[in-house]
């Protein structure tokens, strides 16, 4: 029997069935999210208080800094609690909002990477316009469209994945509130939901990787030209 209506919360199995593994996987995630905390900070605090790095680099960094800490910070601390503990639920409103911040920061960090690979395309490969180029504005701009891009991402992404109809057991084989995993849920029609989870990879992950490729691609070719000159 199909449930129509939207589900109170859902069950996150993760490793539920290896009561040892979820131990060992609860100390690891800690210390690691730990040093990612401690990590990020300190290039927020560096990039922030030493002048010498007010730079676009060093500004795209405390971007992509910021976006850790918060993506680490959705996942994570709901991930090891239910490692640790014997309550292994979300609620609706929670599995929402962990999904649109989700989408939101990775999105934002997909395209932001791609704006940090042109901006060391150009301070390699046309370094005599760098400054020309790369300027404060043209740095901003970018950042906010990295920004603009996630938030429509999540708005357009997220909704269509909560209103699925939600089989009766509610139970999800992960950590986390994912798509994958909500479609596997659901006991509907799921196409319109698969096409789009597709259409979003391509133009978040797929798209991104090749520019990116590219960029480090001119980028070798041009330090091996200097190096054999």
């Amino acid at each position: 029997m199909v449930n129509h209506t939207s589900p109170v919360g859902f069950i996150l199995l993760g490793f539920s069935e290896h009561p040892r593994l979820e131990k060992i996987l609860f100390v690891l995630f800690l210390c690691s999210y730990l040093l990612t905390l401690l990590g990020n900070t300190l290039i927020l605090l560096l990039s922030t208080l030493d002048p010498r790095l007010h730079s676009p680099m060093y500004f795209f960094l405390s971007n992509l800094s910021f976006l850790d800490l918060c993506f680490t910070t959705t996942c994570v601390p709901q991930m090891l609690v239910n490692l640790w503990g014997s309550t292994k639920t979300i609620s609706f409103l929670g599995c929402f909002v962990q999904l649109f911040i989700f989408f939101f920061f990775g999105t934002t960090e997909c395209i932001l990477l791609t704006v940090m690979a042109f901006d060391r395309y150009v301070a390699v490969c046309q370094p005599l316009h760098y400054a020309t180029i790369i300027h404060p504005r043209l740095c901003w701009q970018l950042a906010a469209v990295a920004w603009a891009i996630g938030l429509i991402q999540s708005i357009v992404q997220t909704p269509p994945t909560l209103k699925l109809p939600f089989c009766p057991h509610r139970q999800i084989d992960d950590f986390l509130c994912e798509v994958p995993s909500l479609i596997r849920l659901s006991c509907g029609n799921t196409t319109y939901n698969e096409i789009q989870m597709a259409v979003a990879s391509i133009f978040i992950v797929v798209v991104p990787l090749s520019l990116i490729l590219v960029s480090y691609g001119a980028i070798t070719r041009a330090v091996l030209m200097i190096n054999s000159a």
